[in-house]
């Protein structure tokens, strides 16, 4: 458990809780989600000394279950937010043993970038001057962010409150916000692997084979697109839950509250480039796939012509041999000494001629030339 201490110009760490609120300031209590398992009585009292009110059972369920979509809920004094990531990681972390980071990796096909994405849910519970995060073990988020905005501190502990959040829910929108851009980050990796496959498939020269790994990719992208649409119904949902929100203290007053909106509608707009982003990459791996049979089909029907026209070519060339394979006693040129060479050179002369007039209309070659 990592507790941080935000105030205007400066942040502190604490490794415990404490009894009661600071002065100054907010506080940002951060665990995993086997923590908070196990020590959600004690946080429980403390959120009841600190904010006069516990987590309802329901949240406290909803925190705790990691394959919860991402949704939003409120009551008069708190908000849940359940926000699924989008970041590199193992994606089976914390699942089959809350809390625990999984050593091995699961086996599974398609790209790289897709067997490496983690959708494990975030919990936010957001009070007034406490901000309650549960996260996934070993969760990539919390370290960079916390190491992030200790930065913050340092960096403008001239200048009081540059760069730091200023209330437990501009905290929370800067976490989500830091989330979405971790997907935005692996777009070119994904995108160029996925431009590989289509390469590949399309490939004249390359037999694809590799059709469960394309099949695990477009499953992939379809569950990405219904955790993207999830994450925007959360958000659009808090969007309209501070539509109702009054410009208290604890968030800055008024231009406190317009900040929280804009931010919101920033995180929304960000969550939209994903959610087409990966309905793109979804739409090209199926226009990929039927090009790709497109293309077998073309390459079976320039393999159909060629077989045809070399029929045709030899075709007359049976004619010939089965006339003069007739067992009849006077047939021309039979006796002749340059019979055989005439049948013969006939022969040449008509496959020659028959093979460069199918030549010209295109028969023999491929259509890709």
């Amino acid at each position: 458990m990592r507790v941080f201490h935000v105030q205007p110009g400066a942040v502190s760490e604490a490794a415990t809780l404490p009894m009661v609120l600071p002065p100054r300031g907010y506080l940002w209590v951060a665990c995993g989600r086997r923590e908070f398992e196990l020590e959600h009585g004690h946080i429980q009292a403390t959120l009841q000394v600190m904010c006069g009110t516990t987590l309802v059972d329901l949240h406290v369920s909803d925190l705790l279950n990691n394959q919860l979509p991402s949704h939003y809920d409120y009551t008069s004094q708190y908000d849940i937010l359940v926000f699924r990531r989008l970041a590199a990681g193992q994606a089976e972390t914390d699942i089959s043993q809350p809390g625990a980071v999984l050593t091995e990796h699961v086996k599974r096909s398609g790209p790289p970038v897709l067997r490496r994405i983690d959708t494990s849910p975030v919990g936010f519970a957001v009070f007034d001057r406490v901000l309650l995060t549960v996260h996934p073990a070993g969760c990539g988020v919390l370290d960079q962010y916390s190491a992030r905005l200790l930065a913050s501190a340092t960096t403008s502990a001239r200048v009081a409150g540059v760069g730091l959040p200023a209330s437990p829910a501009d905290l929370m929108l800067r976490i989500v916000n830091q989330m979405v851009d971790g997907y935005l980050d692996l777009r070119r990796e994904l995108t160029r692997q996925l431009d590989h496959w289509q390469s590949e498939l399309l490939s004249p020269r390359t037999r694809f084979t590799n059709w469960g790994s394309l099949l695990d990719a477009r499953i992939s992208l379809h569950q990405l697109d219904e955790i993207c649409e999830d994450q925007r119904s959360a958000v659009q949902d808090w969007i309209e839950a501070l539509e109702g929100w009054e410009p208290t203290e604890p968030i800055g007053g008024q231009r406190g509250l317009e900040l929280l909106r804009v931010r919101s509608r920033d995180v929304l707009e960000h969550i939209e480039r994903v959610v087409h982003h990966v309905r793109r990459l979804e739409q090209n791996a199926e226009t990929a796939v039927q090009m790709h049979f497109s293309a077998q089909s073309n390459r079976t029907n320039d393999i159909m012509r060629t077989l045809t026209a070399l029929t045709a070519v030899f075709l007359p060339l049976n004619l010939i041999a089965g006339i003069f394979g007739m067992n009849f006693e006077f047939i021309p040129f039979i006796h002749e000494r340059a019979g055989f060479w005439w049948a013969m050179g006939s022969m040449v002369a008509v496959a020659v001629g028959l093979s460069a007039y199918f030549w010209r209309k295109r028969y023999l070659r491929s259509s890709g030339r």
